[in-house]
């Protein structure tokens, strides 16, 4: 059985060539026989056409046909949609699969490059970040951990600034930078029980609260605080950033967004628990104990206060686990131990007043 439909003002278009052929349209065997004016006759299956929605206005209707992605038939009576089971069924792309694979490898290729390649050359895409770029992310970063990190949820954590421990704070960053002035080094305490300190982008070390309350010295604290200048001098948070942020931020830091967008909220944990590489661990404690030596404070002490925390925390501490990546912990307190001059006559950082005064710096 043959079906005919009114073909007035309907045409077809091939899709290779910018005009039309009018047409006599039929439908039998489950098929729409669309007669052509060059003699031709093309048979699209019924259950394969789809409406083009807004593609004909009020004046008719644009067809397709799922296996060729390009043709278009226009026509004009309304029974002829009628006849049709699945005009508006979302149809599968057939012939556009070659394109999408190209796509889908263009976006693994880019994906490649920023997440693989980009954490590779961290070291050297440092160099392009400005000093006052790492400022920015360091202080966005700092505040944004500040947030994090309170649990009123009504204001961000406090920075601890009782005038008389902020002192004692500054005189032993002072005897730690030796005379040499590190730029812009900037050491905030804040009030927090966690047992942990870390360094962030732009010059920036933070110490926690509960750090200064487990000390049972001001060397132990110094010993920490030694460590984490050595990775700011390296600009170790910084080349941490780069190799973190992978494809969500490190085109943005490079282009300039340092203060805003997804990579700070990215970056704010992996900064808190830094594991840097090996020689970057290395390097900082050799650091941490030239920086000692020459404020004439042992560089046991680091050594001690991790033995000390390990024998009551464990090694799940915040500041253990920070430590414990490269190398080993037991290493580590034994060169601290090992880089002491026996011969030297080592003597407190800070007096006991001044010691007094940073352990009440939240008060």
């Amino acid at each position: 059985m043959s079906i005919g439909f009114d073909a007035f003002g309907s045409a077809y278009f091939d899709g290779d060539r910018p005009i039309s052929q009018e047409v006599s349209l039929h439908i039998a065997n489950q098929n729409l026989q669309i007669g052509l004016d060059d003699g031709n006759t093309l048979f699209w299956p019924v259950k394969d056409i789809r409406i083009l929605p807004d593609g004909a206005g009020k004046q008719g209707f644009m067809l397709r046909v799922t296996n060729e992605p390009l043709a278009r038939l226009f026509v004009s009576d309304p029974d002829l949609i009628a006849h049709l089971p699945n005009p508006t069924r979302r149809a599968p792309p057939k012939g556009r699969g070659r394109l999408a694979a190209w796509a889908v490898a263009a976006v693994a290729a880019v994906a490649v490059q920023i997440t693989v390649l980009v954490p590779l050359l961290a070291d050297r895409l440092a160099v392009f970040i400005p000093p006052q770029g790492e400022r920015a992310l360091g202080e966005a970063t700092f505040e944004q951990i500040r947030q994090a990190l309170d649990d009123t949820g009504l204001a961000p954590l406090p920075v601890c600034e009782n005038p008389a421990g902020v002192a004692a704070l500054e005189r032993m960053t002072a005897g730690l930078n030796g005379g040499d002035a590190i730029i812009n080094l900037s050491v905030q305490v804040l009030d927090h029980e966690m047992v942990n300190a870390f360094a962030l982008p732009g010059g920036f070390v933070v110490i926690f609260r509960g750090l200064i309350d487990q000390a049972e010295t001001p060397d132990e604290v110094a010993a920490v605080l030694a460590h984490e200048i050595g990775h700011v001098v390296s600009r170790d948070p910084t080349r941490h950033a780069l190799r973190s942020a992978g494809s969500i931020g490190v085109l943005g830091l490079l282009l300039g967004d340092f203060a805003g967008g997804a990579a700070v909220l990215f970056l704010t944990e992996r900064l808190i628990s830094a594991n840097y590489s090996q020689q970057a661990e290395t390097d900082a404690d050799a650091f941490g104990y030239t920086r000692l030596e020459a404020a004439n404070v042992s560089p046991a002490a680091l050594g001690t206060m991790f033995e000390r925390l390990r024998a009551e925390h464990g090694d799940g501490n915040a500041l253990m686990a920070h430590f414990l990546s490269h190398p080993s912990l037991s290493a580590r307190i034994e060169n601290a131990r090992a880089a002491a001059n026996e011969n030297s006559n080592y003597a407190p950082i800070l007096d006991d007043s001044a010691w007094d005064d940073l352990k009440s710096v939240c008060d």
